[in-house]
């Protein structure tokens, strides 16, 4: 199954540009989903299980770079599979 991930990353620090930027740049590691970058998330698009365990290393290792944050996170899965 094909899901797309909307990502919203709300960093607890005054300086959250380098969190978020940084969580970006882990994502886009991951070289089996597509990632698109807008204002107000990042969504990542790929094969259910390799996409969920990509947002959650990137979570993982973003939380140990930048320490806490809130994500918020939509599971859509594709609109043909309905």
């Amino acid at each position: 199954m094909i899901v797309t991930i909307d990502i919203s990353m709300y960093p607890y620090k005054n300086e959250f540009i380098e969190p978020i930027n940084g969580f970006i740049k882990i994502i886009n590691t991951f070289p089996e989903i597509k990632v698109q970058t807008f204002p107000t998330s990042t969504i990542i698009q790929g094969e259910y299980a390799y996409t969920m365990k990509a947002a959650q290393d990137a979570i993982s290792e973003a939380h140990t770079k930048y320490d806490k944050a809130v994500y918020v996170m939509k599971v859509i899965p594709d609109y043909e599979a309905l």
